[in-house]
């Protein structure tokens, strides 16, 4: 009988009703206040006594419209309630009434059959007594319905001709932002049937439309404590009745043990266009995506697809409070993006999440970075190593309290499917409990063996994780795997390893420091972005609708790049080597090439998106791995500046533990034969300290890009040109003479060779 606008409006869905999986019919609460606003108030104060006869208008509305079998239940969900509650506020002020609430699935129980209407025989006579309802307990008819038999207690129940109904419990629990201060996360029962029940899966943040209910505590009434308490208390002097506790009717006011659940007549993510079932809909397509926007979000979706600087704006605009560490930005931004998930012929699963490392000093904003990330993305879990377990992390089996049966309690990596799980930490976990992380870093499953249970979860999450060096601060004199206490297969698992090192320079001291005191004195003005985080959301979940494939140019040019890689590492030798360039490495330039390609919503990828990935994976690889005190900048510089000489250019290149003396030696040959060439030529000005530092920084100018980039390279070469000079005496400086007080006094030191030093091949 509902219409909207005198048409009426859910006949089609009525008609759907005819087919046999279809039993519930969705009815908008606003149509209902439309119509009649009196009903509407009804249906919302006392929706549970009400809902029987609502379900029977449903059966007879779908009767009118088709031909439906005499026996076949029908049910109505109620959605679009225009207020929505937290856990906390449900009180048993609300029992009855139809409540809207959004949390957190955290346990999903197995799907049962539940009686809802018995047919029983009676024992003694065989007389029938159908349609007994059933509510939350087994109910027997209270006597037989043949006037002659007065049985009461002997029936058998007749499945065959009683009705069943899918069943399945749920438990929700509080989200982390509505939790107050130092309070434990409250949690909630819910009872989902019919159509209802698979719609939420562990991990989901779900608004669920229903009623509470109260429900006998049958754990209560099961607890063995409570028996022996109650049997002393039935015992005393009645003589030949001490024997006891005879069945839950010696219970006596125990009954009155009862507890809160919530009845569920329907289940919606929260916001469909973030983060919820929408991003698991494999099937989904931009159009569909478009059609949730509204115009003007649109154009600004498109508007950002067209913006040339995209990649440095939407970093800027991501993290507005971190001064520098772009690179740090680049690449979580790429996270964010993901590469492409596939499937092989045989069924092999490659993943498309990348994995992120952060190591540093301490107040490097690593934790701010993962904050960030936590409150942007719409599924991110935030843990901390040290306080999380391995069941923690990935999954738990419970038993259950009621039915005493198995259940899997979502860890934070279940939770954080398809999303990030951002691990503070890292590095203080338990050895035990980072191999639970293993599988779920490369196959993005998580296997469970325990009481029973054998099960493998999908985690297909990208876990962004921050760690601290051994001993606080990160020694340079060190490889990395000295540095960080990490495994060799996880930190194998990182796509991207970021070293963050806390140096003292007075450019970015004074930047830094300008940009906290302007961020402590006026908050809401100094934050400045570009886009909001509303916007970046948007066009993230429209730019990951692209499934970029890899142009046949890009192909070469990555097998290139990953032989140069793998030609570096094996150099140095399998010893010396910080962070093994393997097959992973590789995956890992495609996944960030597809990312990149996806953030210009690209259908192909094309070689300058392999060249950024390329970039980033060897600006990561690079800090990462340089021991030597001197070098332990970028070594681009190095690679381009042979190349401009005319020597071998990538095949020595640096990288970590590869041999660095050679490496050394090939940067002081070509400082020495500059020398060499400018004391023939007589040019004095030329062998001047400042003079060497200028001709160098002259030839990589190419190279330098930012003044960050400069001072680093100044840096770099001033290191090189002291060890020179004070540890292997190839160069000897010489200080010009001058009387103190006079004008020649203040003239800087001249750098000349070694004459005994001869050049080594």
């Amino acid at each position: 009988k509902l219409t909207s606008d005198g048409e009426v409006k859910y006949v089609r869905d009525a008609e759907e009703l005819i087919r046999p999986e279809r039993n519930t019919l969705l009815v908008s609460f606003t149509d209902l206040e439309g119509f009649n606003q009196e009903l509407a108030t009804t249906i919302q104060e006392e929706f549970y006594r009400v809902y029987p006869f609502l379900c029977r208008a449903v059966r007879n509305f779908a009767r009118d419209h088709g031909n439906v079998p005499v026996n076949k239940e029908f049910y109505l969900a109620i959605q679009d309630l225009p207020t929505r509650h937290k856990i906390r506020e449900l009180s048993s002020l609300r029992i009855g009434s139809l409540v809207r609430i959004s949390a957190q699935v955290v346990r999903t129980h197995p799907v049962h059959p539940e009686l809802v209407s018995g047919t029983f025989l009676c024992l003694d006579c065989q007389g029938v007594c159908p349609d007994v309802p059933q509510q939350f307990k087994y109910a027997p008819p209270t006597v037989c319905r043949n006037p002659v038999c007065s049985n009461r207690a002997r029936f058998h129940l007749d499945t065959h001709r009683s009705k069943f109904i899918d069943f399945q419990k749920v438990r929700i629990q509080e989200t982390q932002a509505e939790l107050p201060r130092g309070s434990i996360p409250r949690s909630l029962e819910v009872i989902l049937r019919a159509e209802a029940v698979e719609t939420a899966q562990a991990g989901d943040r779900c608004d669920i439309t229903g009623s509470l209910i109260v429900v006998p505590d049958v754990s209560q009434l099961s607890t063995a404590g409570v028996r022996a308490e109650t049997s002393s208390r039935v015992g005393g002097r009645q003589g030949y009745e001490n024997e006891g506790l005879r069945g839950l009717k010696a219970l006596g006011v125990r009954e009155l043990s009862y507890r809160l659940a919530f009845l569920a007549c329907h289940v919606a993510p929260t916001n469909p266009r973030f983060g919820g079932k929408e991003l698991r809909d494999e099937d989904q397509t931009a159009e569909s995506i478009k059609s949730q926007m509204s115009v003007q979000e649109w154009e600004k979706v498109f508007e950002m697809s067209q913006d040339k600087n995209l990649y440095h704006n939407l970093g800027t605009s991501l993290f507005p409070t971190i001064h520098g560490n772009d690179e740090v930005k680049r690449g979580i931004l790429l996270m964010l993006f993901g590469g492409v998930p596939k499937t092989t012929m045989e069924g092999t699963s490659l993943r498309g999440d990348v994995n992120v490392c952060i190591v540093g000093d301490p107040s490097t904003a690593k934790s701010q970075f993962l904050k960030h990330v936590e409150e942007f993305s719409p599924r991110a879990v935030y843990t901390s190593g040290k306080a999380s377990s391995a069941a923690g992390l990935t999954a738990a089996v419970v038993r259950d309290e009621e039915s005493h049966e198995f259940v899997i309690e979502a860890g934070a990596l279940m939770l954080a499917d398809n999303g990030v799980c951002c691990i503070d930490e890292f590095d203080k976990m338990e050895t035990r409990d980072q191999v639970a992380i293993h599988e779920a870093m490369e196959q993005q499953t998580i296997s469970i063996t325990k009481a029973g249970v054998k099960a493998t979860l999908n985690a297909r999450t990208s876990i962004l994780a921050a760690a601290n060096p051994v001993g606080g601060r990160y020694d340079r004199s060190k490889s990395l795997k000295q540095n960080v206490n990490l495994s060799a297969p996880i930190m194998s698992r990182f796509d991207l390893f970021f070293i963050l090192v806390d140096d003292c320079n007075e450019v970015t001291d004074y930047a830094i420091a300008r940009r906290i005191v302007d961020l402590h004195s006026r908050i809401e003005n100094s934050v400045d972005r570009l886009y909001s985080l509303d916007e970046i959301r948007r066009y993230l979940l429209f730019a990951r609708q692209f499934k970029p494939k890899i142009s046949g140019e890009s192909e070469e040019f990555i097998v290139e790049q990953y032989k140069r890689l793998r030609q570096r590492d094996g150099s140095g030798g399998v010893a010396t080597s910080a962070w093994r360039i393997t097959v992973r490495q590789l995956e890992s330039m495609i996944r960030l090439s597809e990312g990149m390609a996806r953030m210009h919503c690209c259908d192909e990828v094309q070689p300058k998106h392999v060249k950024e990935a390329f970039r980033l994976l060897n600006k990561s690889i690079i800090r990462v791995e340089t021991p030597d005190v001197n070098l332990e900048q970028d070594q681009e510089m190095e690679e381009e500046e042979e190349g401009e000489n005319g020597t071998h250019t990538h095949t020595h290149t640096i990288n970590g533990h590869t041999n660095v003396v050679s490496e050394y030696r090939r940067i002081s040959n070509l400082l020495v034969l500059h020398l060499r060439r400018a004391e023939e030529a007589e040019e004095e000005e030329e062998l001047k300290k400042s003079a060497v530092i200028n001709w160098y920084l002259k030839e990589m100018e190419s190279e330098i890009d930012s003044e960050e980039e400069l001072i680093n390279k100044k840096s770099l070469i001033e290191k090189v040109l002291h060890r020179l000079v004070h540890y292997d005496h190839i160069l000897i400086e010489l200080s010009q003479g001058g009387l103190k007080g006079s004008e020649t006094e203040a003239q800087e030191d001249v750098l000349v060779v070694n004459p005994n030093y001869t050049l080594e091949d």
